[in-house]
Formats: structure tokens, C-alpha cells, sequence
């Protein structure tokens, strides 16, 4: 009997939800010139509006983690989606820096949780030689839903305003919920279309994260490994961050590009990120993974050193794109790796690593606005702090072994776990 592809069915699930989270949050950084403009914002202002998100979404992270690993993806991913589709269809009802500081603030609550679950939902439901792929390319779609959101919302803005684009976008959050809840199951074993052969294939998945660990989940999340994992990835969102948040801002002001042109440039940094979730997960297992990781950051923050430094609009975001590519050859190295850690607390260690990304994202748009306010506009001055970040997460990596944490990680037979 051959196994059926239900597993198939779960990772579209996943991979529309990366695209959808990514438009929803990347949407206001296209919409900021007509935000800061009709609401009387500064720099430092809506820097702190994009930080919001971030707060909020590194707040949050570590107790959706744990919410999963208590409940399961099916109920905790419906509640994320709902959530965060009614706070971007409020974001259009802002009317001061406050009240959009706040709605925004709720929207990265109601995020939070996303991927580490997503995660979970993917390590249960796919075996290991397919887990790795399926992350990558998990990913790679996360970033090109970034990548055609400023075309989009540029668009959307022109015919509806940037109050009403908010709606429709979140509109979408809403239609994939109530298909996700009408199909998916936490367990393979539940769904009436897994025949039994492919619920043999998902049975060690299903124990990895099913039995219990001998640690307590925060014993988990204390190890050095984690720590060292949650490091590299603040550093690494750092620099990401700045791709939704400053960069619309950076090209119209600092190369001097029209509204249209910058949301055309600004689709080449995450699509090249996409390129690089793919080609990470299609590199032989063999291939030491640390020294992908490790490499992929020192060429981040070399590039970057370059981009001031490059007169033309082209050959500048070309070094970006490329710097973007280096850095997110990382993607699936660093969620799988939460896996090989977490295993029970696969969401658990994945939200820790995940909330640390984020308060980045809080931190590195506050630190832009500042630096911009301050400095007069000294873009290059921002740029090379987020070099700077890019070799912090490389050096993480002479330290991060996958390898080793998979090894001891404590794993009982699969006959303890619960059977499919």
C-alpha cells in the first residue's frame, strides 16, 4: 500500500500562511509615506509604531509557544489568525501615533506564535527527510509574500486609501482560517483521508513531539545551545528588519526614487531571501550546517559594509539582495535546529528563539528613527550598524552545533510515545 499525501495538504496550509502573515505585516511599510503624512508623524514616531509590532510580538512569543505545546497547532493557529486579521482591519481606524501605536502593538500579539507552531505542526506531520525542505520552503514563501506586498500595497493604496487596504488585507486572514479549521487535524491518525501506510511513515514524527522530555520546559530553553540560538537570531532580525520596515523610507530619500520605483526595488531583498531559504534546504545533509550558517552572516556583513559606498541605485540593492540571500540560507538551519532541541518543546524553543527575533524588530526600527532623527538622515551610519548585527550571528555560529544538540537530546522509545 502506498502512503496517501495528506502531509501535502499541511504543508499548503503552512506555506499560505507564511505569505499571508508576511503581507499583513509588511503592508504598513509601503503605507507609511501616506500614514506619517495624514497622522503628522516623525521619523522617530513611526519608528516607534513599527517597533510596536515587535514588542508585542517577542512578548508573547515564549506563552503561544507553550500554548501549542499544550493545545495543539489546530486551535492556537486558528486563534493567531483571527486575532491578528481583526487588529490589521483596525489599523485603518487609527487617528493619532497613539492609537496606531496601540492597534498595532495587539497585531503583533495576536501573531505571535505563528511560526513556532507552524513548526510543531510541520515536524508532527512530515518525516525527517522531508522536514528540513518543507521549512525552507516554508520560508522562501514568507519572503516572496514580502516581496510582492509593496507592489500591492502600492496598488491597493491608489484605488481604496490606505485605510481600506488594511480591511481587504485582513479579509484574507479570515477565508484561510475557516478553510484551516474546516480540514486540518492536530494528529495524522485523525484525519479520515491518512490511510495506514502513510501513518506508519508519520509515527516517529508524531513521538518526537508527543513523548515527554525528562526537563521542565524552561529547562529546556536555559541550555547554552538556546541561548546562543536566540542570540544569533535577534542579530540576524536586526538586519531583516530594516527590509519592512525602513527601506521604502531609505530609497525614496536616500537614492531619491518615486513612490512607485522604491516599492519596485524593495521586492529584490526578500525575493533573493526566498532564493536562499530554497537553495539552504535543497543542500546535501552532509554539508556542515554551521559552516552554511556561519558563512551566510560573514557575507551578510561584508556586503553590507559596501552598500553606502555603491553610487547607483542598482548596484546598491544588488548588494542587498545578495546580503539578504546570504543571510537567509540560515532560515532552515535555525528552525530545524529548534526542533532538534525542543523536540516535545519543538514550539516552545522555537517561540524563544522567535520572540528574541522580534524584540529586534522592536529595537531595530526604534534605533533607525533615532539614528536617522539625530544624525540628520545618516542612512550609511544605519546600514553599518546592521553589519555590525550580521557578524554578531556569524560568530554565534562557531559555537551552535545542531549536530551535538540533536545527540543528546533525551529521546524515549517510540513505544512510550502515543500511537498513531
Amino acid at each position: 500500500m502506498k502512503p496517501t499525501r495528506v502531509r501535502y495538504g499541511v504543508v499548503g496550509f503552512a506555506l499560505s500562511l507564511a505569505i499571508l502573515s508576511y503581507v499583513q505585516r509588511v503592508a504598513i511599510s509601503q503605507a507609511a509615506g501616506p500614514i506619517s503624512a495624514e497622522l503628522h508623524l516623525s521619523k522617530q514616531q513611526m519608528g516607534l509604531v513599527f517597533g510596536a509590532f515587535g514588542l508585542s510580538y517577542a512578548l508573547f512569543e515564549i506563552p503561544m509557544g507553550l500554548l501549542g505545546d499544550r493545545l495543539g497547532a489546530r486551535r492556537v493557529l486558528a486563534q493567531i489568525v483571527l486575532a491578528w486579521s481583526v487588529f490589521t482591519a483596525l489599523t485603518g481606524a487609527a487617528w493619532n501615533v497613539g492609537s496606531l501605536w496601540v492597534i498595532r502593538f495587539l497585531f503583533g500579539a495576536g501573531e505571535a506564535g505563528c511560526f513556532p507552531n507552524l513548526t510543531r505542526m510541520l515536524s508532527q506531520w512530515l518525516p525527517a527527510g522531508e522536514r528540513v525542505r518543507a521549512q525552507a520552503l516554508m520560508w522562501a514563501c514568507a519572503r516572496w509574500g514580502g516581496a510582492v506586498t509593496p507592489p500591492l500595497a502600492l496598488l491597493a493604496i491608489n484605488l481604496f486609501g490606505w485605510r481600506w487596504s488594511f480591511v481587504a488585507f485582513a479579509a484574507l486572514g479570515v477565508v484561510w482560517c475557516l478553510a484551516f479549521l474546516s480540514w486540518f487535524t492536530d494528529s495524522p491518525a485523525d484525519h479520515p483521508r491518512v490511510n495506514a501506510a502513510e501513518r506508519d511513515l508519520l509515527r516517529d514524527s508524531h513521538a518526537l513531539v508527543s513523548h515527554e522530555l525528562p526537563q521542565r520546559w524552561y529547562r529546556v530553553i536555559l541550555q547554552p545551545q538556546v541561548a546562543l540560538l536566540m542570540l544569533q537570531y535577534f542579530a540576524f532580525s536586526y538586519v531583516w528588519y530594516f527590509y519592512i520596515t525602513w527601506l521604502p523610507s531609505y530609497l525614496r530619500e536616500a537614492r531619491g526614487l518615486s513612490a512607485a520605483a522604491s516599492a519596485g526595488y524593495a521586492v529584490l531583498p526578500l525575493l533573493a531571501g526566498g532564493f536562499g531559504s530554497i537553495v539552504s534546504g535543497s543542500l546535501p545533509l552532509r554539508w556542515s550546517r554551521r559552516v552554511i550558517a556561519f558563512a551566510g552572516f560573514a557575507a551578510t556583513a561584508v556586503l553590507l559594509l559596501f552598500v553606502p559606498h555603491v553610487a547607483s541605485v542598482q548596484g546598491a540593492m544588488a548588494l542587498m539582495a545578495a546580503a539578504s540571500f546570504a543571510s537567509d540560507l540560515t532560515m532552515p538551519i535555525s528552525w530545524n535546529t529548534c526542533v532538534e532541541i525542543g523536540r516535545r518543546y519543538t514550539a516552545t524553543v522555537a517561540a524563544s528563539m522567535n520572540m528574541l527575533g522580534n524584540l529586534a524588530g522592536f529595537v531595530a526600527p526604534v534605533a533607525g528613527g533615532m539614528i536617522l532623527e539625530r544624525t540628520g538622515g545618516n542612512w550609511a551610519l544605519l546600514i553599518y550598524t546592521m553589519a555590525g548585527f550580521a557578524a554578531i550571528s556569524a560568530l554565534c555560529w562557531l559555537f551552535i552545533d545542531p549536530a551535538r544538540a540533536e545527540k543528546r537530546a533525551p529521546v524515549l522509545p517510540i513505544e512510550a510515545a502515543p500511537q498513531l
